[in-house]
């Protein structure tokens, strides 16, 4: 992590980044990126700033809840929007170009939306650690000229959980999170059912004590990612049997628990070459 007046400089750059702003919609999902950027732009703008959150079938019930719990107990004004990604058949059948298309829906619903209520400009919380990874998503926000603060600020995630920490922000240690159709294995449909049932596997997860953990939905597969850390509460024959009880309840046939713990982003592996360079270019540009 940087020197502590480096990370003040960088603090100070993002604040005086979202000054230069009237009125702001920020894309909020309630992970520590978007929260710590609504809370930081609630700071410097006030009322002329308003947190969006969109809500569909691969946003987690709790992750919803969560996201608005936050907004209220800062005082941040946040408004729920509809997106309908699962009816676009470029989203549904999850290639490696779905995040694209999640994005694009919701930059199309926001813009939208500033034109109906008078706002000027869309933020959204990519960081400068989001860089090194798969994320089509960020080519949907760059053609959609979707503002970037925590980027430009030269913000990386640990910064970030770093400077949330300081404000006193209880989501500065939240695991990391992405959308319920990341779970999905590319290629097969994302469907409501399917996303029902990754959800539900989480949330059994969850009750049973793990923090930091992923479900991939591999048809009659689950595969369970769970932290290295809380890896031995795991791998006991007692937990296997309730793992599989759950999973199978939910209709998986096969129940397996990954060696290798939980990774973020661990289905982009599967992905050729040709398709991880059209992820930075929609329209096949090299």
């Amino acid at each position: 992590m940087d020197s502590v007046p480096a990370l003040d400089q960088k603090a100070a750059h993002l604040r005086q980044h979202l000054a230069r702003n009237a009125r702001l919609l920020v894309a909020y999902s309630g992970g520590v990126d978007s929260a710590f950027l609504a809370w930081t732009a609630h700071h410097v703008l006030g009322d002329q700033m308003l947190a969006v959150i969109a809500d569909s079938a691969s946003l987690a019930r709790t992750h919803l809840q969560e996201a608005l719990t936050f907004a209220r107990e800062h005082g941040i004004q946040v408004d729920v929007v509809e997106t309908r990604e699962l009816e676009n058949p470029d989203y549904s059948r999850n290639d490696a170009m779905r995040c694209f298309h999640c994005k694009d829906e919701l930059f199309t619903v926001l813009e939208q939306y500033c034109a109906a209520h008078a706002y000027d400009a869309i933020a959204y919380g990519v960081n400068a650690d989001d860089q090194g990874d798969f994320r089509p998503g960020q080519q949907a926000a760059r053609q959609h000229r979707v503002l970037a603060p925590l980027l430009d600020a030269a913000l990386g995630k640990n910064e970030i959980r770093e400077l949330a920490r300081q404000a006193g922000l209880q989501v500065w240690d939240k695991p990391a999170s992405a959308c319920l159709s990341s779970r999905i294995e590319y290629g097969r449909p994302v469907t409501a059912e399917a996303l029902q049932a990754v959800e539900q596997g989480e949330d059994a997860l969850r009750a049973l004590g793990f923090r930091q953990f992923r479900v991939r939905h591999h048809g009659e597969i689950v595969r369970i990612e769970i932290a290295r850390e809380e890896l031995p509460h795991a791998l006991t024959s007692d937990m296997a049997r309730e793992l599989a009880a759950i999973f199978k309840n939910l209709g998986f046939a096969f129940v397996t628990l990954d060696l290798e713990g939980f990774r973020s982003g661990s289905m982009n592996q599967l992905l050729k070459p040709e398709e991880l360079r059209r992820g930075q270019d929609p329209q096949g540009r090299a």
